[in-house]
């Protein structure tokens, strides 16, 4: 029977099941720590304690906030022996449905060889799982020693990322020895350069500087990427840097070319 969970109903009707639900059916049916707060941040305070962030995560469409950092004890490490632990959020439900979620630590088993991750409880509650354990951190020991944690998370980025990965924007760039320009396209954070020029001039190049730059915008991450590879009877490539400067390597003989280039940038998103 159908039920309107967003509604006045008279009485109180709207359970965490169906919030759950609606949780999964939106971010999906992986775990995920939110981008708030301390996500969860991890200090090693001594040999045998650790201090979690505060943060807010969405494990099997069950959300849970840690408003507070809280400490955890490891149990001691044996000299000579290595050993994983591991750090993850524990939903359980218990008597009459009654449902929580804590920070627990899962000891692995010490050995003097390489140490595998200790068993965690992964029938999900939305598949009728009365105990799921989300990984939160590795917590590696040799001897007595905490190493370093390894993070066994992934951040949720917020939708207004999402909105700035879609976003498009186009501008043309002039072509080295050409009267001709481009089209450069501009989605998130990649970039793509593609047309069809005439080059009017040829001359050989070994990475020599063109007087024409990369638009802000539009520049790559990193320096010496080639952004316009020419094909046809040329054997000329640009190749851009972080700065917009364009390098050119190659002759661009005089002819007619198609180009294509595809690369990253780091640079703000230009205006509409």
């Amino acid at each position: 029977m159908a039920e309107l969970v967003t509604g006045h109903a008279g009485k109180a009707h709207a359970t965490a099941e169906q919030a759950a639900g609606l949780n999964a059916g939106i971010l999906g049916l992986d775990d995920y720590v939110l981008n708030v707060h301390d996500k969860f941040e991890i200090t090693v305070v001594s040999a045998n304690k650790v201090t979690i962030g505060t943060g807010e995560l969405v494990m099997q469409g069950r959300h849970v906030s840690q408003g507070t950092p809280e400490d955890l004890i490891v149990t001691n490490g044996s000299q000579g022996q290595k050993r994983n632990d591991l750090i993850v959020c524990r939903y359980a439900k218990g008597s009459q449905s009654v449902e929580s979620a804590k920070l627990v630590v899962v000891r692995g088993t010490p050995t003097m060889g390489t140490p595998v991750d200790p068993a965690v409880n992964t029938t999900s509650p939305l598949d009728g799982g009365t105990t799921y354990d989300m990984p939160l951190y590795r917590i590696p020991l040799d001897g007595i020693t905490i190493g370093t944690p390894v993070p066994l998370f992934n951040v949720l980025r917020p939708m207004s990322d999402v909105w700035d990965s879609l976003t498009q924007r186009s501008t043309t760039w002039r072509v080295p020895y050409s009267s001709d320009s481009i089209l450069l396209t501009r989605i998130g954070d990649i970039c793509f350069m593609g047309g069809n020029v005439k080059f009017n001039n040829s001359g050989q190049n070994n990475y020599t500087k063109a007087q024409e730059k990369l638009p802000e915008g539009y520049r790559p991450v990193i320096a010496n990427t080639p952004v316009a590879v020419f094909g046809g009877e040329t054997t000329f490539i640009c190749y851009g840097e972080v700065n917009g400067t364009v390098t050119m390597l190659g002759n661009p003989n005089s002819a007619y070319t198609g180009c294509t280039g595809v690369w990253r940038t780091a640079d703000p998103m230009p205006a509409a």
